[in-house]
Order: C-alpha cells, then sequence, then structure tokens
C-alpha cells in the first residue's frame, strides 16, 4: 500500500480526536496534544513547556519506510534525538502499535492500540445525529445494511422482495444523492477557477465550461439561409441536422444561426480508489474490534432503520386487504 494512503488515513483519525486529547512518547513519555493537521505536516504542543513542534509528512513517510524495510517493526532506539512524537502520532493510524516492553513500533494486519492517553470528548463527540434535511444520510444506511445482509454475486437467487428493497434503496440514494451532488456543485462554482484542480481526500473536481447552442426564430433562420443562397425547401422543417449541413456550405457565421450561450458546471476529475478502499477498512475494523456502548447503539440504528424500510416496501394484496 503506497504511504500517502496510509498518510491519509492518519490524516482522518487525527482529524476525529478531540481537544482534550493527549498522547505520550514512548521513549521520554512527554505528554503533548495535537493541534493542527494539515496536508503536509502535524503540528503538536508539549504540555510541559507549551512549545509547538511541527512534524512534517515526509519524516512520518521516513519512518514508515524503516518500519517496513524491518520486516514489519522498527527499534525505537534508533530515532534520532527529538523524534520521539513521530511514532505516538503514527501509532494512532488503526495498522500502527507501540510495543513499549519490547521497545519497538509495530505495522499490523489488525486494529491497534495508540499512545492515546485521555481524550476528553463531549458527549456530543461520541453520539451519531443524523443531519438535518439530508435525505441521503438515512438511505445509505439502509443500503449499506441491505448489501451487507444479502449475497449479490447472483442476483437471480435472490428473493424478489429482496430485490424490491435494494432497487428502492438504489433509486433513493440515486435521487437524493444528486439532489445534494447539485446543491454542492453550486456552492463549489464560486470557489473553483478554470484549470486548476482542487484536490480532497477521495478524488478532485475543477471548474469547466459546457458551449450550448440552440436555434434562432425559424423564420430568421431561413431568411439567412435564402440570402445565402440555400434554398428555403433544403431547410423548411429547419431541424438541426438540416441547419448543420447548410452551414458547412456558407459562410455564415454559426452566430447567425444558433442563440449560443455557454454555462459553468462541476465535473469529477479523478478518484483515489486505495484511499477510499483504505478508509472504509478502517471503518470496518474499528466497528468490528469495538464493544463500546457507541458501537451496539449503532447496530440498534441499523435495526431501527431496516424495519422503517420493511415498513415502507412492504404491501398487501387486495385479497388480504379484504379478507
Amino acid at each position: 500500500m503506497p504511504f500517502s494512503v496510509s498518510w491519509h488515513t492518519l490524516l482522518d483519525e487525527l482529524d476525529e480526536l478531540s481537544d482534550g486529547a493527549e498522547l505520550v512518547t514512548p521513549l521520554s513519555h512527554d505528554r503533548f496534544r495535537i493541534t493542527d493537521v494539515q496536508e503536509h505536516r502535524v503540528v503538536v504542543t508539549l504540555d510541559d513547556t507549551g512549545d509547538r513542534r511541527p512534524l512534517q509528512r515526509d519524516q512520518f513517510e521516513t519512518l514508515y519506510r524503516r518500519i517496513q524495510d524491518s520486516d514489519g517493526e522498527f527499534d525505537l532506539d534508533r530515532l534520532p534525538p527529538d523524534a520521539d512524537p513521530y511514532p505516538a502520532v503514527l501509532s494512532l493510524h488503526p495498522r500502527f502499535e507501540i510495543d513499549e516492553e519490547r521497545g519497538v513500533i509495530i505495522e499490523t494486519d489488525g486494529v491497534t492500540d495508540s499512545q492515546l492517553a485521555t481524550e476528553k470528548a463531549d458527549i456530543s463527540e461520541t453520539e451519531r445525529i443524523e443531519p438535518d434535511g439530508v435525505d441521503v444520510y438515512s438511505d445509505a444506511l439502509l443500503l449499506i445494511d441491505a448489501l451487507e445482509r444479502h449475497e449479490l454475486s447472483d442476483l437471480t437467487a435472490l428473493e424478489t422482495d429482496a430485490l424490491v428493497n435494494i432497487y428502492t434503496l438504489c433509486s433513493d440514494v440515486q435521487r437524493n444523492a444528486n439532489e445534494l451532488r447539485k446543491d454542492i456543485a453550486d456552492v463549489l462554482l464560486d470557489r473553483l477557477h478554470h484549470d486548476q484542480p482542487v484536490h480532497g481526500q477521495y478524488g478532485s473536481v475543477q471548474r469547466t465550461s459546457r458551449r450550448n447552442r440552440s436555434l434562432r426564430d425559424e423564420e430568421e433562420v431561413v431568411a439567412k439561409l435564402e440570402d445565402a443562397g440555400i434554398d428555403r425547401e433544403r431547410v423548411t422543417s429547419v431541424d438541426s441536422s438540416k441547419v448543420a449541413e447548410a452551414l458547412e456550405v456558407t459562410e455564415l457565421a454559426e452566430s447567425d444561426l444558433y442563440e449560443i450561450s455557454e454555462s459553468e458546471y462541476v465535473r469529477k476529475a479523478e478518484v483515489d480508489e486505495d484511499v477510499k478502499e483504505s478508509r472504509l477498512q478502517g471503518l470496518k475494523d474499528r466497528l468490528a474490534a469495538s464493544d463500546d456502548p457507541e458501537s451496539d447503539e449503532l447496530r440498534q440504528e441499523i435495526e431501527t432503520l431496516e424495519e422503517r424500510i420493511d415498513d415502507l416496501t412492504s404491501f398487501s394484496t387486495g385479497t388480504q386487504m379484504q379478507g
């Protein structure tokens, strides 16, 4: 897996820390906090002195490479002076942990412990709250649950009611996601510049233009073509294909026959599937390994949503209703 994927997973973990989260360096046992997370560095503040220190991305990559080059573990005694915070921060990644007894940092296949000392999280930060006015949220959760409960490798093997439920959810997610996408695009248009892609974690977007044209008034089009030597009969119906053919053999400008305008829109430029896969796997690992009440609440929430969709998609036949 490329380091860029692991780096963005680590940044996600850091973004989710509460303001009261405190980490401990593995060798000196100094306490510090994450005070700023940027694309190319992480800024920490030492509790004892209040000093701010930037931890650079390339140094994290060096540590990452040394762990991989050492068969998945690296001796902490080999760290340069003052590099103690780097493994502590890296241990927040779901695949890395510190074994203080052995004095090593390890890359594993499962979810790991971290050097997180305390985290004073507010109740509001641990509760799952459905965003108001975003219909796709509930539909997406329901669709995820339905997809996890059915084997989709052979759709013909599924019962009809299961196919109806999944089809309904796919349709709802597509419609609501497209509405949300359009709303987001309207906001992005004010923030993007032509030929300057803006990158996010999962991909990038850029502003571009689409050229639109529509025929002018029919009599105006026919009159101009007649003046240019084109018989009226050739374009009496004035359909776009005939006008386009006539335009090619005259010296008329395109704007003489078409109303031309340009509209701005946002298009998807690329998708980083590796980052998406890493992020999704991290979420699955954390949920599978967690026994805390929040995980139970999530499972209960999915069950409640499942009951809602069953009620919406179930129906009774006329015979049942009359009986």
